[in-house]
């Protein structure tokens, strides 16, 4: 079975609905994805079953989750392989999507791949993430964050609500321990003017245990933040 048949095989159970474009943009996405693998490290999963589950599966559900309306703005912090960020961007074609990160290798093959899927509502941006926060080109311009295996609750806040828009969300993609996280996220979400909004937690065909953290924007973050990534380690709220 091809990585297209797996998925749909286990998407209608989740109430995931794929259409005919859809399929073949992801079909190409996972050929791409093991040819590039092979050149640089986008993925330690590279099984058709694996990439159908544990990535496409997995990213499409926050679309399912997060109900995203069309000229949404997104961005992707630390997209690696372009998940969620580009599966996102394949499923929705009415929002923007912006693809960041901080390894410039990683993003020419997500652009390529972009560019061969005919995903044009993504673009990717080389840099990293407590610099483009900084920035007012993407300091509070989007409706939504998102972010997959980046790092735990109370760092990963600091990174990506910047971008957020007040009134907008952070959609933090997360395994088992999420609600431990999220008890160890109390000042950082004081701090940044974040809330927890919900906790959406599922198992894949599999097993293994999902989450996704939907932390809603309620204030401004203080100019500060987010500070470098040094201190951010050494301090985290």
């Amino acid at each position: 079975m091809s990585a297209i048949d797996y998925l749909k095989k286990h998407s209608q159970e989740y109430g995931i609905e794929l259409n005919a474009d859809l399929e073949k943009k992801l079909e190409i996405y996972a050929a791409l994805l093991k040819e590039w693998n092979e050149k640089i490290n986008l993925t330690a999963i590279t099984d058709d079953e694996g990439i159908a589950v544990k990535h496409f599966l997995d990213c499409l559900l926050v679309c399912k989750y997060a109900d995203f309306k069309a000229g949404d703005k997104i961005i992707d912090v630390g997209t690696g392989a372009g998940f969620p960020g580009l599966v996102i961007a394949a499923a929705n074609p009415e929002v923007q999507v912006t693809l960041l990160d901080s390894t410039g290798k990683k993003l020419k093959a997500v652009a390529d791949m972009a560019q061969a899927m005919g995903v044009n509502n993504a673009q990717v941006v080389h840099m990293r993430a407590e610099e483009a926060g900084q920035k007012p080109d993407f300091r509070e311009c989007y409706d939504y964050a998102t972010a997959r295996a980046v790092a735990e609750l109370r760092v990963l806040l600091e990174y990506t609500l910047p971008f957020v828009k007040k009134g907008g969300a952070f959609l933090s993609l997360k395994g088992a321990a999420a609600v431990e996280e999220i008890d160890g996220a109390t000042n950082s979400l004081k701090v940044l003017g974040g809330k927890i909004q919900g906790v959406d937690e599922f198992s894949l065909p599999g097993g293994d245990k999902r989450a996704i953290i939907k932390v809603k924007k309620i204030s401004q973050i203080p100019p500060k933040y987010p500070r470098v990534s040094a201190q951010i380690a050494k301090k985290p709220l």
